[in-house]
């Protein structure tokens, strides 16, 4: 059975992050101290054998024509500074007699001579690491000329000691002070952690219908960006959401009445007795079906264009290319076939950002509109003017009145003028569709008759990059 494992905390995540730098640091602090340490002790008790050493030569006589030493007591007092260590001294002439010393049986390796400055050296006391330093110190005498070498060597101890001394001294503190960094990142965390949980608190007591934006003052800058962008989101839910309820209210409200009238004259169809009333009843029923498919139409082309308004990545369309395909389809020929539709394009592309199907199905419902309330001939086409892209429908009748065409578009508007299949909701289609691509619905009169147009902002060279 695999065995759920829960995502860490920010805060456990971040007291481990300093954790680990604190554990490495010290790592290498304690490595650098060492090392420090250790040179330290080194030149400190590398001086004290040095000045034994130097004692011991100063001490170095000729009497009746053979070295003589009186061993001082300073030279003891200096190597007394590490009273654990055991010690070792030998007076000698280089390859000649013995003078004085300790341990004379010791066997120490000496590096060869190279000169009379002091050698510091490395070797082994009874079997025990030792430091030893050489001096040489010079005779020119009447009875004896030559040089006499005296050896001073300490074992490790007092060294190794005050490393560990050093290194203990530096690291406690350090650790007091690292204790004390991972404390206060852990209140540091959890003061910057306070306001994503007043964020959670006000998610969990909101309404699960309230969308409207979160308060931003007083946030981390880092947190308003991720506010922002949620409040955002949010935004872009609640539109969603204020759609989908317009959209269920306008379905319940334009299809209440088809139904009822269609179930009225089946009922009466069926009751009637005359058969010519029986079969005028059943046109009428047959007009009402017809109109009730259409209506459908118009709802499941709403919903998918408002779909596709929110989903739909905005990519260069050619308008030119949208009224084509709308003519290509031939469903205008379907709703007026005795209406000849003309298409009217020019060699150079019309583009915009936008959906091709959303735009599609806006003009489509424009043609439709102009087939159902216009007069022949009518035409569709596309062209730049300016700067704004333009798909128009023209026909030669004389539009709709001023304060009717200021209505078109609005949720259950029937003022189109044809009664039953004037719903509102080919022109809602148009609307939404040009608000969605930052244009506009452009309604006019000319001369030649009443222009319908989808207006958008022309696709530049800037845009397109």
């Amino acid at each position: 059975m695999t065995r759920l494992r829960l995502p860490h905390s920010l805060t456990a995540r971040v007291l481990s992050a300093v954790v680990l730098i604190l554990v490495l640091g010290g790592f290498l602090v304690g490595l650098s101290i060492w090392a420090n340490g250790r040179l330290a002790a080194r030149q400190a008790y590398d001086r004290l054998l040095l000045g034994a050493a130097s004692d011991i030569a100063e001490s170095v006589r000729i009497q009746d024509g053979q070295p003589f030493v009186d061993l001082p007591v300073s030279a003891f007092q200096l190597l007394a500074q590490a009273p654990d260590d055991r010690i070792f001294y030998a007076v000698q002439v280089p390859d000649g007699p013995f003078i004085t010393g300790l341990d004379r049986d010791t066997a120490i390796e000496v590096p060869p001579q190279t000169g009379t400055a002091p050698v510091y050296f490395a070797s082994d006391l009874n079997g025990e690491p030792a430091r030893f330093v050489r001096v040489t110190r010079l005779f020119a005498e009447r009875d004896f000329s030559g040089e006499v070498e005296i050896l001073v060597g300490q074992t490790l101890r007092a060294r190794q000691s005050m490393t560990v001394g050093l290194m203990r001294d530096a690291l406690l503190p350090m650790a007091v002070a690292g204790m004390l960094l991972l404390i206060m990142s852990w209140f540091v965390t959890r003061s910057a952690l306070r306001p994503l949980e007043a964020l959670s608190d006000d998610l969990t007591r909101r309404d699960p219908y309230d969308l409207t934006p979160m308060a931003s003052d007083g946030l981390p800058r880092e947190l308003q960006v991720m506010l922002s962008a949620m409040n955002r989101f949010m935004g872009r839910l609640d539109r969603q959401v204020d759609t989908m309820r317009n959209l269920i209210a306008d379905t319940a409200h334009q299809l209440r009445t088809p139904v009822a009238a269609i179930r009225v004259q089946a009922e009466i169809a069926q009751d009637d007795p005359d058969l010519p009333a029986r079969t005028r009843a059943l046109d009428r029923l047959l007009g009402r079906t017809r109109s009730l498919g259409t209506l459908l139409d118009q709802l499941l082309s709403r919903a998918m264009v408002i779909h596709r308004i929110d989903s739909a990545p905005r990519l260069p369309v050619d308008l030119r290319e949208v009224a084509l395909d709308v003519l290509e389809h031939s469903d205008h020929e379907l709703m007026a076939p005795t209406i000849e539709v003309r298409l009217e394009i020019g060699d150079t592309p019309v583009l915009v950002n936008g959906d091709a199907f959303s735009i599609g199905e806006a003009a489509k419902n424009l043609l439709g509109n102009a087939l159902r309330h216009g007069l022949p001939p009518v035409r569709i086409g596309a062209a730049q003017e300016g700067a704004r892209a333009v798909l128009w429908v023209r026909d030669q009748g004389p539009g709709p009145a001023t304060i009717i065409a200021d209505q078109l578009g609005d949720r259950f508007n029937r003022s189109t003028g044809s009664g039953e299949d004037s719903t509102g909701l080919g022109l809602s289609i148009v609307k939404s569709t040009a608000e969605a691509f930052d244009g506009r619905v452009e309604m006019g009169r000319d001369e030649t008759g009443f222009r319908a147009a989808l207006s958008f902002p022309a696709r530049t060279d800037e845009s397109s990059t």
